[in-house]
């Protein structure tokens, strides 16, 4: 599914409920897996928590690169990788990227690992 396919969502909650109130379906299953992929890598990431956490909510690639020791096409790989799962949002402006998070998106994986209501087993002592 390309970047393009993913459906974007005013209220996160029309796409998935949590895993404990109701089991996913294959496809909800393949799209939110590749979000978590994207996830998966810790440049990938550390590169996402260096985006939200600017203030004013968009940063330059000139700045991301900074912060790392790895080359600038290796940074571009991995923001590709989270452009392409729909995380993160990017425009050019001259000869730079400014890129943003994509917070439906991350509405939608975190919502699915909310287990806050999830009831405990009859007998349980969790």
């Amino acid at each position: 599914m390309s970047r393009q396919e993913l459906p974007v969502l005013a209220d996160p909650s029309a796409c998935c409920a949590p895993m404990v109130t109701e089991a996913l379906t294959e496809d909800a299953a393949a799209g939110l897996a590749r979000g978590f992929k994207a996830l998966g890598d810790p440049v990938r990431l550390r590169l996402l928590s260096l985006i939200a956490a600017r203030a004013g909510g968009e940063v330059c690639v000139c700045e991301l690169t900074d912060a790392f020791t790895l080359t600038g096409p290796t940074i571009s790989h991995h923001l590709k990788v989270l452009r392409e799962a729909g995380l993160i949002d990017c425009q050019r402006r001259g000869t730079w990227v400014y890129y943003w998070i994509v917070p439906t998106r991350l509405a939608v994986l975190s919502q699915l690992l909310d287990v806050s209501a999830a009831a405990a087993p009859t007998g349980s002592t969790r």
